[in-house]
């Protein structure tokens, strides 16, 4: 077993300890706030170039948000027959749910602030915990399968349902320029790297985009992924900007539920809670410290430590919350694939981008829950 450790100005994950490398921002204060307006269908059959993920208004909540969340520019010229019929797709009552009617309701739930983590286009257990804290939060009957009354609450804000949900974007520079590396498999050889970057820029393009490796790869045959080269991504959209000022981890559920000040449920992300053999703690704690791209430090059983640099693949990814209960927070993931399909060492780990968008709207002093 390793041994848990607390020193001053550095806070861990259970089995483990973050030190912390760059400062907290005070991210929480702002309930409300003006974001981008979203696009509508004549913008998109006038071939404009739309964004996701842009904030606009005042307050910390939006600047963080901006900081971390990056820009997506995108068009809507000449999109891929697949692009076309996933945009077109309607559920029906009694037919299979297939990759082009999963993709679009994924699409809804996480528009809707129902985290599906990484969009693969196929009904599963991500999704359906999603459409039903989607349920909840709508006040409408919670079930195992999709109904017609969800799907019609789904698709009642016309604003929502006028954006496409796969779009063409152009390569960067920024997008295939970047630092790369081969993760080794012992956390000694972790300590020695520059950084835990991400190991191919098809990674780094598909964590970008929120979505699965294999299905950026399926929806762009034939591409090699380089700068200048346009290719069909998921529109992660523009998520809320509401501050949260208190969080649930179910562990039942594997689900974290964020609510604002007045207790509404205003968000949900599928999450990763404890495992058997290194549970979560139980009660009600706060938050006391919030990190963007934080190291990890790992404590052996004979004391020794080990500082693995920050970066999209460190063991707590690209975000620290550290609660009041030692060693433990919520935190990033290395793997968002498999989020909730994989055991934590008892914190609450999200993908990457839910983390993100968590760090901006999470009010310093939040409670934090676990149930």
């Amino acid at each position: 077993m390793q041994k848990k450790i607390i020193t001053t100005n550095v806070l861990g994950m259970a089995l483990a300890s973050i030190m912390l490398v760059s400062s907290p921002v005070n991210a929480a204060t702002t309930k409300t706030a003006t974001t981008n307006a979203t696009t509508s269908t004549n913008a998109a059959e006038n071939s404009a170039t739309m964004v996701s993920q842009k904030f606009t208004g005042q307050g910390k909540v939006i600047t963080t948000l901006n900081k971390v969340l990056p820009i997506i520019p995108y068009s809507t010229d000449n999109l891929s027959s697949t692009a076309k019929k996933v945009n077109s797709s309607q559920w029906q009552a009694g037919k299979k749910i297939d990759r082009n009617v999963g993709a679009k309701l994924q699409a809804l739930l996480n528009w809707h602030n129902h985290g599906v983590g990484a969009v693969d286009g196929r009904w599963g257990k991500n999704t359906r915990k999603a459409m039903q804290a989607f349920q909840e939060a709508n006040g409408l009957a919670v079930t195992d399968s999709l109904t017609n009354e969800t799907w019609q609450a789904l698709t009642q804000d016309s604003t929502l349902t006028q954006q496409p949900v796969l779009v063409n974007y152009m390569i960067k520079d920024g997008d295939v320029n970047i630092k790369t590396t081969t993760i080794p498999a012992s956390t000694e050889a972790k300590g020695e790297l520059e950084g835990m970057y991400y190991e191919s820029v098809l990674e780094a393009l598909a964590e970008k985009f929120h979505m699965d490796t294999d299905y950026l790869k399926a929806l762009n045959p034939n591409k090699s992924f380089k700068s200048g080269e346009t290719i069909t991504i998921y529109n992660p959209g523009t998520p809320t900007t509401t501050a949260v000022s208190r969080v649930v981890a179910d562990k039942n559920t594997q689900t974290l539920y964020a609510y604002d000040a007045n207790d509404k449920l205003v968000a949900s992300y599928p999450t990763t809670v404890g495992s058997t053999a290194t549970p979560s703690p139980t009660g009600t704690h706060k938050v006391e410290v919030k990190v963007h791209e934080p190291n990890y430090t790992h404590t052996a059983d004979d004391g020794t430590k080990t500082i693995i640099p920050p970066g999209a693949n460190n063991p707590v990814g690209l975000v620290w919350i550290g609660l009041s209960k030692p060693t433990y927070g919520i935190h990033g993931s290395p793997d968002p694939e498999r989020i909730s399909r994989q055991a934590s060492s008892g914190c609450v780990r999200l993908t990457n981008w839910d983390a993100l968008t968590l760090y901006g709207l999470i009010d310093d002093d939040a409670t934090v829950e676990f149930k």
